[in-house]
This record gives C-alpha cells, sequence and structure tokens, in this order.
C-alpha cells in the first residue's frame, strides 16, 4: 500500500489539574493538554485508519519522515505537538537533553527542546522562563532545600502571538490565563522542581535531584513578538536542531510549501479557516485541525477560505 499523500490523527484529551474548558467544553474534568500529533494517535481516517503514527512511521521510514525528519528521533516520529489550556500554574519543571535523558532514563530516551506560541493570553499572564541572573548551581540546591526557589526565577509577561523557545535544561513554568501550542521533541520526561504546595498526588511527585542533574542556572527561554505577516506569507519563528516552526496566513492569497523529500510538514490552523491542496487531494482545515503531510507529498497549496493563520512544524530550515 503506498504512503497516503496527507495524514489526519485523533487527538488525544489530557485532564490536569491546572486545565480548563477551552479545548473540550463538554469534559466532565477540565483539560490541560490535546495531544495533536503523537507518535501513538491513531490515523483517523483514509487507508490506514486505525494505526498508531508510530506504526506507520515504522513501517514507511523516510517516505514519511524525510532525509531531515529521521534523524533527530531515530526513525521514531520525532516531534510531539500539544495545545495547553492553563488556568492556574503549572509545575516549574526541567527537561533533560538527549545524552541526560539517556544517563537517566536508559537507552533510546530522548531530550526535550520545546517551544510555545501563544494562542491567548489573559491580561497580565505570564511565564517563568530560567533563572535570574548570579543564580549558581550551589544557590539552586540551596533554594530548592529551603524552599524559596520562587525567589531565583525569571518571570517573562507573555501576550497573544509571543512565541517562546525553551532549550532543555531550562527551569521553567507556564502561567494561568494562557492558551498555546508547544511543538516538542518526541519526549514527555518532565522533572518537576516545584508544584506550588499542591498535594502530591499520583503522577505529581517532585524530582528534585534529577532536576538538580539537568538544570542550566544560565539558561533562560527565548521570546519573538509575533512577526509581521503579509498576504500569502509566511515567516519563521523558530530554527533549531530538533524542529523549525513557522507561521503562516492569507486573506486572498495562498501560501505554499514543499516537504521536496527533506522533512514531513505538520499544519494546524490557529485561527479562520484554509484549505490544503495538492495534485489529486483537497483537504480543509477548522481552527485547530492538523494534517500531516509526508515529505514524499507533492508540492502544496494552504489557501484562505475565511482570513486564517496557521503553524507549520518541521524538521527543516524554512526556505
Amino acid at each position: 500500500m503506498s504512503l497516503p499523500p496527507f495524514l489526519r490523527l485523533h487527538p488525544e484529551y489530557h485532564p490536569r489539574v491546572w486545565g480548563g474548558q477551552r479545548l473540550q467544553p463538554t469534559a466532565a474534568t477540565p483539560i490541560g493538554e490535546a495531544w495533536i500529533v503523537y507518535e501513538h494517535n491513531q490515523i483517523a481516517d483514509g487507508p490506514l485508519a486505525g494505526q498508531t503514527l508510530a506504526a506507520v512511521t515504522a513501517q514507511y521510514g523516510e517516505a514519511l519522515l524525510g532525509r531531515r525528519g529521521a534523524q533527530p528521533a531515530g526513525g521514531r516520529f520525532p516531534l510531539l505537538i500539544k495545545l495547553l489550556d492553563c488556568t492556574a500554574w503549572l509545575s516549574l519543571q526541567v527537561h533533560p537533553n538527549d545524552k541526560q535523558a539517556a544517563r537517566l532514563e536508559g537507552p533510546g530516551q530522548l531530550g526535550k527542546t520545546e517551544a510555545w506560541h501563544i494562542l491567548e493570553a489573559d491580561a497580565g499572564a505570564k511565564v517563568i522562563a530560567g533563572l535570574q541572573p548570579g543564580v549558581t548551581a550551589d544557590t539552586l540546591a540551596h533554594a530548592l532545600q529551603a524552599g524559596t526557589i520562587l525567589d531565583c526565577v525569571q518571570y517573562l509577561p507573555v501576550q497573544a502571538g509571543d512565541t517562546i523557545f525553551m532549550r532543555a535544561g531550562t527551569i521553567h513554568a507556564l502561567g494561568p490565563g494562557l492558551l498555546l501550542y508547544e511543538v516538542q521533541q518526541t519526549s514527555d520526561i518532565t522533572y518537576r522542581v516545584f508544584d506550588w504546595n499542591r498535594p502530591a498526588a499520583a503522577g505529581r511527585e517532585l524530582h528534585v535531584e534529577k532536576s538538580l542533574a539537568v538544570a542550566n542556572p544560565q539558561a533562560v527561554g527565548q521570546a519573538r513578538p509575533r512577526p509581521v505577516l503579509g498576504d500569502g506569507d509566511h515567516q519563521p519563528l523558530v530554527a533549531c536542531p530538533q524542529f523549525t516552526l513557522e507561521l503562516l496566513g492569507g486573506h486572498t492569497r495562498p501560501v505554499s510549501g514543499d516537504p521536496r523529500g527533506e522533512s514531513f510538514h505538520t499544519l494546524t490552523v490557529i485561527t479562520g479557516r484554509a484549505r490544503v491542496t495538492a495534485p489529486g487531494w483537497s483537504q480543509s482545515l477548522n481552527r485547530f485541525e492538523t494534517l500531516i503531510l509526508p515529505a514524499s507529498s507533492a508540492a502544496y497549496i494552504m489557501e484562505p477560505e475565511e482570513e486564517f493563520q496557521a503553524l507549520r512544524a518541521s524538521v527543516e530550515k524554512p526556505a
């Protein structure tokens, strides 16, 4: 069976103590995360319906991932993309890099470098994005033992349209009043430094020793405001060895793309509605809907059905 020209996935919805109602308004419990591109998501329709993205990746390899896309995760689908609805502070946390993950969690484990694109932000919303200048590893260890870690962190005001790049090793936390898109390595290794004195319920324990082993006191989150986006334009937001993230948009003109065998493209509409068209097929996307275009897919265009903006994630340098 040949690889289809696009894949749609069933999202996974995850309750969280800090979640809200924006991702799944009818849910009985607050939903904090929608995992919209994840290797264990099931294909929603088409000839591969019911198979997981991991199984399809194993079957089609470079035809899906591309020459560059096959490298970061050793042949696994290399990215995990989420939507997050934050109504309270997330835990103060840190993620390992690839070498640290393999050492602490076992061979084959991956680190977690990530980026956030803020979709909605309440007035005064902020995140924690690193430690204050002058904080050393010894200072950090003492602050954790003394319960004074919040005296050491840097708060970063954010608004809709901001993009924050967060390298592995950066101590960070998302604050309340945020709805955002997150792209990261295909890893969910999280070491909690501090959890705002919430009860240590199952799955929310602290990881002080591991946090100290991987934290880089000098690492801070890098933020950039929304770039000026013309009609039918695309602008880079983040480019790193693990992924590339771009902002696309159009009102009357389409945006073009071409995987060129280099990397898959994931397309997620964040405002409005658009239609993705390539030879032999066409697919409409509403807000928060996502397509994966395999690296072997032909060049395509993303046409506005109404004025739209979308995020494109891949493992290649933006054109």
